[in-house]
């Protein structure tokens, strides 16, 4: 079987211009980053204005294997299948972390016969949104310093500064640093620490934001600190918000790339559900409604992260109406939440996967409760016996969840006729009726309650000191309207990522908390989650190379 990267290299890509026209996208609006990749124009949202909306399809997954269950794989090929049955559809996706890349992943563009492309581009520099962010997040970080280097006029306590800086790699030795060494020329020594761009709030405000003014007005909102007084400053009250929207301007518009069969993708905003919202652009998924019969767009990791967020985050703010869920699972994903060792997946156990799909239910409960119907999709590998899909096949049934096979993987659009099918079916009938699974205007506690009882299936949340008072600071702040954004594993629906399937008889402990004012939701830390990831023993990046004629190789 060749490589993700040598089936992209055999790809007949069409030039960018005639993928914007089969979509009723003018060369005028589009602004071309080379032959294949281009950015859709801030124009082209007031000429769509009046347009009505196609439908729109989510695509989520139960609790994953290390390995991922393959969300974005699906996606790309349900948008292909869409297409092979005639129908005009659009994808709208996430663009890729260089960290990840670079460490665990190897590549975030889907696989198989089932990629977006050029994925070469679109896994590195890709159009610059990423280095924008960056440059964005850690611009207010010098104005912040600088402040204090100047006489301080904010009285910035230089021990309660919230806003940290950011890079788009993987690099743990960064998560605490000293600051300011070498003397007073150099600025005032402090504790400082990165995150990566794709957990910071500027990413998740880039996503959430609708136009230019709003982003602005949401980087204005960035709590960045304490003066010593206890009183919170924001950094409207440093001044350099504006150069910030001005370094976000051409990132705040949408990707348009294709997949292997040229069929139109949006790719626009990159954060992971794990420790942010998990979500593509608002701004993507609304363009993807308007130039579409129907939208195609995916959350990151499990229903219980990415789903929920985007349900009670990104759909409240946006008022979007999803039409149907596609919820991705995997054989092997469910055995392993059976017990089964990573070494030993493709080996039939029936006795396992009775016990691992349990999880796959839970999921299928949880998405029912947002008034969303659910089509099952199972990616399909040749380890997979009749038996087991079988099995599957009957829980689903039981469970009022369509069910499809797809073989996208290894045949492209082909391989998902029957997914898109039933997805349309599904849509045709008119059940969904979306709603948020909490009122904002319910306090913070009762919030975090809901989720953890009603999606992780927790008995209760515990909080820390540290929680508390986090919780205390936010109330004081009266910012405490606002959704939760719950940073978690993605291995389990607990915090404890060895607990596999459906685990009971856990609690959620809170261990601290944080306001992302400028985004608009409270972030809750459950667990041991970092928000800079470090690398792997044997990082991705050991295999990525270039040749003397520019040719990648490596990238998977």
């Amino acid at each position: 079987m060749l490589t993700d990267i040598e089936i992209a290299k055999q790809a007949k890509m069409k030039k960018i211009t005639e993928i914007a026209e089969g979509i009723g996208v003018s060369a005028d609006d589009l602004e071309p980053y080379g032959h294949y990749k281009a950015k859709l124009s801030e124009e082209l949202y007031t000429k769509l204005a009046d347009k009505s909306d196609g439908k729109l399809i989510l695509v989520t997954a139960i609790n994953p294997t290390p390995a991922g269950e393959g969300k974005t794989t699906i996606s790309v090929g349900l948008a292909e299948s869409m297409a092979k049955i005639g129908k005009k559809a659009i994808l709208a996706l996430r663009e890729p972390s260089l960290g990840p890349v670079f460490g665990i992943k190897g590549g975030a563009a889907g696989g198989g016969y089932a990629q977006v492309v050029p994925m070469e581009d679109i896994n590195l520099h890709f159009t610059g949104d990423m280095h924008a962010i960056t440059a964005a997040n850690n611009l207010l970080c010098a104005l912040i310093d600088n402040s204090m280097q100047q006489g301080n006029p904010l009285r910035i306590d230089q021990r309660r500064i919230l806003f940290k800086r950011c890079l788009d790699m993987n690099d743990r030795a960064l998560r605490n640093v000293i600051i300011g060494l070498g003397g007073k020329v150099n600025g005032i020594p402090r504790e400082d620490g990165f995150q990566i761009t794709v957990a910071s709030e500027v990413m998740a405000i880039l996503c959430l934001a609708s136009d230019l003014a709003d982003l602005k007005a949401r980087l204005e909102k960035i709590l960045v600190a304490y003066n010593l007084d206890g009183e919170p400053v924001y950094a409207k009250e440093l001044g350099g918000c504006g150069a910030m929207a001005a370094l976000l301007k051409d990132a705040m518009k949408p990707n348009l790339v294709q997949t292997l069969e040229n069929t139109p993708a949006i790719m626009h905003g990159g954060p992971f559900a794990n420790i942010a919202h998990g979500c593509n652009s608002v701004r993507a998924t609304k363009l993807c409604l308007k130039l579409a019969d129907y939208a195609i767009t995916e959350a990151g990791f499990g229903s219980d992260l990415g789903a929920e967020k985007f349900f009670d985050i990104k759909c409240r703010y946006a008022g979007l109406k999803p039409s149907c869920t596609v919820l991705v699972a995997t054989i092997r994903a469910l055995k392993y939440n059976g017990g089964v060792p990573k070494d030993k997946l493709t080996e039939e156990n029936l006795e396992a996967l009775e016990k691992g799909v349990v999880n796959l239910k839970t999921h299928i409960e949880n998405l029912h409760k947002f008034g969303v119907p659910v089509v099952v999709a199972i990616n399909r590998f040749h380890t997979d016996t009749e038996a087991e899909l079988a099995l599957v096949e009957k829980v689903c049934t039981e469970l009022g969840a369509e069910f499809s096979l797809a073989e996208i993987f290894a045949k492209g659009g082909e391989g998902g006729t029957d997914l898109a099918q039933k997805v349309c079916a599904v849509i045709e009938k008119g059940e969904a009726d979306y709603k948020p699974l909490y009122d904002t205007a319910l306090p913070v506690k009762e919030k975090i309650e809901k989720i953890a009882k009603e999606i992780y299936r927790a008995n209760g949340v515990i909080y820390t000191a540290q929680a508390e008072k986090a919780l205390r600071e936010i109330e004081a702040l009266g910012k405490t309207d606002l959704p939760i954004c719950v940073a978690k594993t993605q291995y389990s629906l607990s915090d404890d990522p060895k607990k596999l399937g459906k685990p009971e008889n856990f609690e959620i402990t809170v261990r601290d908390m944080k306001l992302s004012s400028g985004a608009g939701f409270i972030v809750v830390y459950t667990g041991d989650i970092m928000t800079m990831p470090g690398l792997p023993k044997k990082p991705a990046a050991f295999s990525i190379d270039v040749d003397n004629e520019g040719n990648i190789s490596g990238l998977f």
